[in-house]
Order: C-alpha cells, then sequence, then structure tokens
C-alpha cells in the first residue's frame, strides 16, 4: 500500500522548507506518486504566493530532484492557480506556457475594496470581516453565492486539472456563525457548482488540510457534498495541502475511512504521467500493479 499526493507547497510560495525536503520525506513515507502545487505569482502584493522572478527556479529545481530521484518516487510539478476575473487563471496564457503537468484551481480572493484591492477571504477571520462589510453590507449570503459563482465560473472557462478545497469559505464559518449547511440557499450553491464540477470532468479535491489545523473537523468539501459527489460520479483526489513535510499524508486514513463509508472504491492519481483511478483501501492505494 502507498499513497499519492498533489497538493504540497515548498519554500517557493507559503511552505516551510526547501523541495528536496518534501521528497525525502515522502519517500520515507512510501509515497507513490506526489506532486508540488506552489502558489501561481499573482499580480499584485502578496505574501504567500511565489515571487513572478521565482518561477523558473521553481520549475528548473523540480526537474532536477524528479531526475534524481525517479528510481524512488514519482514526482510531477503543478501549480495552485488563482481565478480571478481579467486578472489570472489556471488558463492564462502565463501558465499554459510553463507546460505543467497539472494544475490545482481555487478561489481564494472575492472582488476587491473601493481602492482596488483584491478582498482576501481565505486566511485572517478580521480581514474578512472587513471585507464582508466594506464590500458586501455585511451580506454573507451575498459572499457565499459569490464564492461559488467565481467557482463555476472558473470551471467553465478556465477549468484546472483539479479544483482545490471546495468549500474552504466555510473556515470563515465557525460554529454555524453566519449560516448553516443545510440552509436551502447553501445547498443550491453547492449542487449547482458540482453540475458544473461534473460537465467538465474536471477532478474534485478531497483536501485534509482543515482537520489537521483544527480549522474545521471535516475535509474540503464536507462529508454530505461528497456523497452528492459519489451520486454524480465526479472523479476526487486525497490531498493534504502539506507546507511542512510531517503533512504529507495527515489524517490519510481518516479521510478514506469516511470515503469508504460514503461508498467511493476509488481515487484518482498520476501514475507514469496518466491521470488513473487507483483503488483507495484505509491504509493507503493499491498502487503496486502499476509500478
Amino acid at each position: 500500500m502507498s499513497w499519492s499526493n498533489f497538493h504540497s507547497h515548498c519554500f517557493y510560495c507559503d511552505g516551510k522548507f526547501e523541495p528536496e525536503r518534501y521528497v525525502q520525506r515522502a519517500i520515507d513515507m512510501k509515497v507513490f506518486s506526489y506532486g508540488f502545487s506552489s502558489h501561481a505569482p499573482l499580480p499584485f502584493e502578496c505574501d504567500w504566493c511565489m515571487r513572478p522572478q521565482e518561477t523558473l527556479n521553481y520549475i528548473n529545481e523540480l526537474q532536477i530532484l524528479k531526475k534524481r530521484y525517479a528510481d524512488q518516487i514519482q514526482l510531477y510539478i503543478g501549480m495552485e492557480v488563482d481565478y480571478i476575473p481579467d486578472v489570472i487563471s489556471p488558463r492564462h496564457p502565463s501558465i499554459l506556457n510553463l507546460d505543467l503537468d497539472y494544475t490545482i484551481g481555487a478561489i481564494h480572493f472575492i472582488d476587491q475594496y473601493e481602492n482596488g484591492q483584491p478582498w482576501e477571504i481565505d486566511g485572517n477571520h478580521n480581514t474578512f470581516l472587513e471585507g464582508l462589510n466594506a464590500i458586501f453590507k455585511n451580506d454573507i449570503m451575498e459572499v457565499i453565492k459569490r464564492y461559488f459563482q467565481l467557482t463555476r465560473a472558473m470551471v467553465r472557462e478556465a477549468c484546472p486539472d483539479i479544483i482545490g478545497h471546495l468549500d474552504k469559505i466555510k473556515i470563515q464559518n465557525r460554529e454555524s456563525k453566519f449560516y448553516h449547511e443545510f440552509n436551502r440557499w447553501y445547498q443550491y450553491e453547492i449542487m449547482h457548482t458540482l453540475e458544473e464540477i461534473k460537465a467538465s470532468g474536471a477532478i474534485l479535491e478531497v483536501n485534509t488540510r482543515g482537520i489537521y489545523k483544527k480549522k474545521t473537523v471535516h475535509t474540503y468539501p464536507s462529508q454530505w457534498i461528497l456523497e452528492k459527489v459519489k451520486q454524480m460520479k465526479i472523479p476526487i483526489t486525497l490531498s493534504s495541502d502539506a507546507h511542512h513535510p510531517e503533512e504529507i499524508i495527515n489524517c490519510f486514513e481518516k479521510a478514506a475511512y469516511m470515503l469508504k463509508e460514503i461508498g467511493f472504491k476509488y481515487v484518482r492519481v498520476l501514475i507514469n504521467g496518466e491521470w488513473t483511478d487507483v483503488e483507495l483501501d484505509l491504509s493507503g492505494l493499491k498502487i503496486s500493479e502499476y509500478a
């Protein structure tokens, strides 16, 4: 048994260490295939994104590691790319020209303040509250609708290989402070978004980071959403969104148990450069037949 993980960060963005340290730890953990997905550069100030001038260094270093460790692990080069209309997307020429192995698409910003500064909805809660008030007049329903509207636009117009942390905005809704996930309007947004993902053929990420960072008790997305995903036969991949080498397969067994309970039999991973459905077990993926 082994695992794969394609959502990870290193010191080229907001990860903690150099890429080789993650590779060596992944090998120790008997990870079969591993992908780096540093945050793609943005054309405005961002302290957790890769700097534009580092992009080629990132790719070159990972290419070297691919060759160096080719007999021990399959390595892949990706990026987590924001979708911001008319600014950046997973299908922006600056991304396509890099010839990456894959992309993860994500929403970290919703609209902007009057001074043009994008509103980050993925970080500090006070920053979230500021934008909620200044841009959306404290209308949380409109914020959530806009978040999923942007997700659907990304899927339709600039679809990545993987849809990242679908409902991560729920980290701002601890203890159902603003809304409940069983609210009809919220479930409508989820289902409408899943329909777009189904039509696109993209892979939906099951992300464990919220659990081990104690930002939520559930994966991104929540279990009830994954039950719908199973019914709709949308392919999934299991990721940890690792920023530290010790996080590479964090909470994978817990997530695998949930996925098996729902009825998932396979997860989609890169093997020999191709996205492949591999059987899921509680202690790993049955990858040996592909090795």
